[in-house]
């Protein structure tokens, strides 16, 4: 194992990123100063990107065992239903949407953590923490008082209120919104469609929404996670403090989350539903509830020398189209690779301060995007884009400084562009394997992975005379390399046998040409495939000089 790396915060974000560090044999701790997981479904839904991520990670099964499946939305305005959304994908996408409880996420998370050797260490917090050159000295109070750690990298994943942003001294600069919002988890027996959520709304004189319910569909008979707008009642007796779930709880001006003061009665949820449901409805069996305020902030970094934040430590905003819980285990994912690296003295100059460079724009795209919608509903932009958006397959990092390529220019016509994620595809058939496998099947997420296309034996020759480009990250075990035959192609399968310093590179026949549609790959390219599926470099024709210049952007 590596260097240690400590991990503040055990929720969706910090567990992810401990589980992508174990599986590439870095050693990490998990702190969280709660004794226990909260048992609330904050965040529900489970995007399609997440889905896959899950799948290299070994999450996968478990967690559509879990889950129930989310196929679209209905929206009522004042009683009538003024649209259906039904959340269709290309056929290439593998997943769908789903809901799965929060507490049920990081339950899957954590199991897979202590498959993987680790243990979340409860009741343990952060106090401090100063960083050299070197590494990370830190002060944590536990249990047993207090104790000093000495880590070589610290990741934040401890909530709105962050000790470690703030350690850091970094700024989380937004507003609040003013409408305070209550969450519960209840039974009710209207006869919606199955797996649709329930957006209903009144709008009054005035053309502003007064009055708002959304009904998220979770695992079991008719049960949802319900949220709306807090009756005077209960606005008028909370204290105005948020139950800071992750972090110390001391940032008081960052209004987010679950408040302390009272919570909800199931007569304050039928209220509701009396008002705004589509059908005459009665819940019951109310799990929890809670009242919700809502900010949106981003940091101005996620990240200085060795420390580093991610999820809602560097952005906040409306759950509008369920993507923070995404976004931030998609933050976890793009920076557990490269600390992994760090770690094992592998990384190049430049790389970790490439994951603020990449993520930062996202999250401020999510931001922004979360809050008009929020404010303004949805923008009238083709619907397969938005489902594609919300899904969070379009996430693309064009001036991402380790992407590389021709951008498109000579004979790639299409296809992904670097930093944009790799697409999957159906139809690749393997020796000795007697079903047709996708891409994804032999992409493991932990290394990055080099695409060659053939369709003439030649350009075999092409992939060994680069051999010298890519022999150090293939022995350090950082990289891959597969062929991709042309169906047509008349060349033997195990034409690789050998190849790259005497080991084989593995062979897949495009026999279904989905590989070539997706890729748009012409005879003898090259697309490098990194470990969170987005693609770093790609070239029309494979050259060890520019594949080796691209390679010391990622690789010391």
């Amino acid at each position: 194992m590596a260097e240690n790396v400590l991990i503040v915060g055990a929720g969706p974000v910090g567990l992810t990123a401990g589980v992508e560090l174990r599986r590439r044999g870095v050693e990490c701790r998990i702190i969280d100063r709660l004794l226990a997981p909260i048992p609330y479904a904050k965040a529900v839904g489970v995007q399609p990107r997440t889905l896959e991520l899950w799948e290299s990670a070994g999450v996968l099964a478990r967690a559509l065992d879990a889950s129930t499946p989310m196929r679209g939305q209905l929206v009522y305005v004042n009683g009538e239903q003024v649209a259906k959304v039904d959340f269709e994908l290309p056929p290439e996408v593998p997943y769908g949407f789903a809901a799965l409880p929060q507490y049920e996420t990081e339950r899957l998370l954590e199991q897979r953590y202590n498959e993987l050797g680790g243990h979340v260490e409860r009741g343990v917090e952060l106090v401090r923490f100063e960083q050299d050159a070197e590494g990370v000295s830190v002060k944590l109070r536990g249990p047993d008082g207090e104790s000093q750690l000495r880590a070589g990298y610290l990741i934040g994943a401890d909530g709105a209120h962050s000790t470690v942003r703030k350690g850091l001294g970094l700024k989380f600069e937004g507003d609040a919104f003013p409408e305070q919002y209550m969450l519960g988890d209840v039974e009710v027996d209207w006869h919606q469609p199955s797996g649709y959520a329930i957006r209903a709304q009144h709008i009054g004189d005035g053309g502003n929404v007064d009055d708002l319910l959304v009904a998220i569909p979770l695992p079991g008979r008719r049960r949802y996670r319900v949220s709306m707008l807090v009756p005077e009642e209960l606005s008028a007796q909370d204290n105005g403090s948020t139950l800071s779930h992750d972090g110390d709880g001391a940032e008081k001006s960052v209004e987010h989350g679950m408040s302390a003061g009272p919570r909800p009665e199931l007569r304050h949820i039928q209220a509701v539903l009396d008002r705004l449901a589509p059908e005459p409805t009665h819940a019951s069996h109310l799990r929890w509830s809670s009242v919700f305020r809502i900010s949106h902030r981003i940091v101005d970094s996620y990240g200085t020398g060795r420390v580093f934040v991610a999820g809602d430590a560097a952005h906040i905003h409306p759950p509008t189209g369920a993507q923070g819980m995404n976004t931030g285990i998609q933050d976890a994912v793009a920076l557990a690779w490269r600390v992994a690296l760090a770690a094992q003295g592998d990384a190049a100059d430049g790389l970790l301060a490439s994951y603020d460079a990449e993520r930062r724009p996202v999250g401020e795209e999510v931001v922004g995007r979360t809050v008009r919608h929020a404010r303004s509903g949805y923008e009238s932009d083709d619907p397969a884009t938005v489902i594609l958006r919300e899904a969070q397959l379009l996430v693309s990092y064009p001036d991402s400084p380790i992407v590389s390529g021709d951008n498109g220019a000579g004979e790639l016509k299409g296809g992904p562009a670097p930093g944009e994620r790799a697409p999957d595809c159906r139809g690749l058939r393997r020796a000795c394997v007697a079903f047709p496998l996708r891409l994804y099947e032999v992409l493991d997420g932990c290394r990055h992975t080099l695409l060659v296309y053939v369709d003439q034996a030649e350009q075999i020759a092409e992939l060994a005379a680069a051999g010298a480009a890519i022999a150090r990250a293939r022995e350090r075990d950082h990289l891959d390399a597969r062929i991709i035959l042309a169906d047509e192609a008349d060349i033997p399968d195990n034409v690789a046998d050998g190849l790259l310093g005497g080991t084989p590179v593995p062979v897949l026949r495009d026999a279904a040409g989905e590989f070539r549609a997706a890729y748009s790959a012409v005879g003898g390219c090259c697309y490098l495939v990194r470990p969170d599926g987005h693609v770093g470099y790609r070239a029309a024709r494979l050259r060890g000089d520019d594949l080796a210049t691209h390679l010391a952007l990622v690789f010391a």
